[in-house]
């Protein structure tokens, strides 16, 4: 035998109605943020697949002129937003290489950590609220079976024994709608709230790799006449330094 909801809808109280419609309105507003949430991950990494083995080959052919283009070029991918921190730095200084120093390396750093906090912070916006719906929305269906049993027994009561069992059964029924109701709401809200929480460790782990990857690179890779070639400068000139006051050379 079929459920008729329409029936039931009908012979619900104003406190049942007014249960079932939150619970609509909490269902819509997780399967909204669900949907948001679904279309910024995928263009992230659409945006992100096509930005990496550019910026991979930019990054080989010691070009970060290029890199720094293509970082720019890709404003939605979460990868391109962080390194795009760190070559932000490393972009006024191109046109002075001799002036890079490692004071410039530890600010590109910090920058990549703001620019990836900002990131994160993206891709958890809409995420507590989905952890809300998913643990809220049994409760809530739950205080609407309550309230519908305590309703139907009281019908029970003042009726006597002329209500007989159908009665009783029919007002529990409508009660316990109620209840799966808040499951049906609850369930997406928990998978997709799982699935994004273990998306965004997925994704931090990229961010994390790639910009030490790009750290280091800044650090021992950049080539002869840049990061190399500026560090050994410094550090013959602070043993030039040490050698002309009078302390022995090593």
């Amino acid at each position: 035998m079929g459920v008729d909801m329409l029936a039931l809808w009908g012979h619900s109280g104003p406190f049942a109605k007014g249960i079932v419609i939150v619970l609509i309105f909490m269902s819509l507003t997780s399967l909204t943020v669900a949907i948001q949430k679904l279309i910024q991950f995928m263009t992230a990494s659409a945006a992100t697949r096509k930005f990496a083995p550019k910026f991979s080959r930019a990054v080989q052919e010691e070009n970060l002129e290029e890199a720094i283009t293509l970082a720019e070029k890709f404003p939605k991918s979460h990868v391109a937003k962080v390194l795009g921190g760190a070559l932000a730095e490393v972009k006024p200084l191109l046109r002075d290489r001799a002036t890079i120093t490692s004071a410039d390396i530890n600010s590109s750093e910090r920058a990549i950590e703001r620019q990836m906090m900002i990131v994160l912070s993206q891709f958890k916006r809409g995420t507590p609220l989905l952890a809300t719906v998913g643990a809220t929305a049994p409760f809530v269906g739950l205080l609407g079976t309550t309230m519908g049993i305590v309703t139907s027994f009281t019908a029970m009561a003042a009726s006597g024994a002329s209500g007989g069992l159908s009665g009783v059964s029919a007002g529990i029924s409508e009660a316990l709608i109620a209840t799966a109701i808040g499951l049906i709401v609850a369930i997406p809200a928990v998978w997709f709230y799982n699935y994004f929480t273990t998306k965004i460790e997925y994704l931090t782990v990229e961010m994390t790799y790639t910009s030490q990857e790009l750290i280091d690179y800044l650090i021992k890779s950049v080539g002869s006449e840049f990061g190399r070639s500026i560090f050994t400068k410094e550090f013959q000139a602070t043993k030039k330094a040490a050698t002309g006051s009078g302390q022995i050379s090593p």
